[in-house]
């Protein structure tokens, strides 16, 4: 049984609009005379890039780009980074996009400080300390990967994906301008808010701390959920049932843009100490049988999950309904958790989420395979509040085939 809980961040945080501008003093104050940008194509014809190389420009900091990276990041694209990085010597990497982009960052900073493969790293707590200086600056409000301390790579000749985990992936400086994310297209708008709300519920949700299921000598990043992360996780649900439709429906609202950019980093600092659960275990196996995006395929199956775990889960699930502008008053437990459901298939609903897996392509019978792939990512299964079962996951997903 554990008795106390840390809290782990990035080890500064810049938060708001035009928060790009200070680039280029947080580069000088960090010793960089040549920076390297690991990111896509996408953000460099977006101009996005160009946003960044001006603050570092007015400072005499070199820059080279790389614009290599691709979603569900593979294995090759962060080699490549890695490759390019090695020639060029840097003194700071910044990680500028969404999940993927800053995953690729996070690995290439571990290599670089450490030598060896990505996947020498593959697992809980491997890394063996700090790594190489680190920015990350999200351009979509999901992933939350600019305070947490994962990694999530696809192995394409393993046909899967695996996780560095550690907190000292958790970079130097993480810098949230909401302005990056207004030309966020609304499909992507769309399914990176349903991820930070994902990411938020998962947390809200998780077993609690003094019960987490550590076998002795074992270490790992989550623990299980606690108070402070409790507050991020209710304020970014807030936050999300208060701004995610009006982000989507249009995204030069900006007051939506940074309720969802503030919604996605309290998500991140919130799951990246307790944990994610089910949703991101049958994700996986979801991906790989569909090859759906992250959050789109996290938005598809929360609901289904949140049915699942509710009973386990009253006050919480209640509380998530209120969070989500639903009236409980009056309602026992049990029916003010199941409107905690209702709210989020109403929002899947109203941005496009689809509703069951058959949308994306899943059939019946890949279910027992999916069930079974899911089992066994046993590192996030234990942070669930109600113990699964293989046959446990084979039914929620049968429900989630629509």
């Amino acid at each position: 049984m554990r008795t106390t809980w840390t809290f782990h961040n990035a080890e500064q945080l810049l938060f708001g609009r035009g928060a790009v501008g200070q680039l280029g003093e947080i580069a000088e104050s960090l010793g960089t005379r040549r920076l390297l940008v690991i990111t896509d194509k996408t953000l460099v014809d977006a101009g996005l890039v160009d946003q960044v190389r001006a603050p570092l420009a007015a400072v005499d900091i070199a820059v080279e780009v790389f614009d290599g990276g691709e979603p569900e990041p593979p294995l090759h694209a962060v080699n490549d980074a890695i490759a390019m990085a090695t020639e060029s010597k840097p003194d700071l990497l910044l990680g500028l996009g969404g999940g993927s982009n800053m995953d690729i960052a996070k690995a290439v900073a571990v290599v670089m400080a450490h030598g060896g493969s990505v996947k020498d790293y593959a697992g809980d707590q491997i890394v063996p300390g700090p790594i190489f200086p680190l920015i990350l600056m999200p351009t979509t409000a999901g992933t939350g990967s600019e305070v947490t301390a994962a990694s999530v790579l696809c192995d394409t000749d393993a046909g899967g994906k695996f996780g560095i985990l550690s907190n000292h992936l958790r970079p130097k400086f993480a810098i949230v301008d909401p302005m990056l994310t207004v030309s966020c297209p609304p499909k992507v708008t769309a399914a990176s808010g349903i991820d930070a709300l994902t990411h938020a519920v998962e947390a809200y949700t998780a077993i609690d701390n003094e019960d987490f299921p550590l076998p002795e000598g074992e270490r790992t990043v989550y623990q299980g959920r606690h108070p402070l992360a409790d507050v991020l996780a209710e304020r970014a649900i807030e936050l999300v049932g208060r701004h995610l439709r009006s982000a989507v429906e249009d995204g030069n609202d900006l007051e939506a843009r940074e309720g969802m950019a503030l919604a996605a980093t309290l998500a991140g600092m919130a799951f990246s100490n307790v944990g994610v659960a089910v949703v991101h275990a049958l994700e996986y196996a979801l991906n790989q049988a569909a090859h759906t995006p992250h959050g789109t395929g996290c938005g598809l199956l929360l609901p289904f999950v949140m049915r699942f775990n509710a009973s386990a889960r009253l006050t919480q699930m209640s509380r998530i309904a209120e969070l989500l502008g639903e009236d409980i008053a009056g309602l026992d437990a049990e029916t003010a958790a199941n409107r905690a459901v209702t709210a989020v298939e109403r929002l899947k609903a109203d941005i496009g989420i689809p509703t069951g897996m058959s949308e994306v392509g899943v059939t019946a019978e890949q279910v027992p395979e999916m069930a079974k792939a899911a089992f066994g990512v046993k590192r996030i299964l234990r942070v669930n509040p109600r113990s699964v079962t293989q046959d446990d996951l084979e039914s929620i997903l049968q429900s989630a085939l629509g």
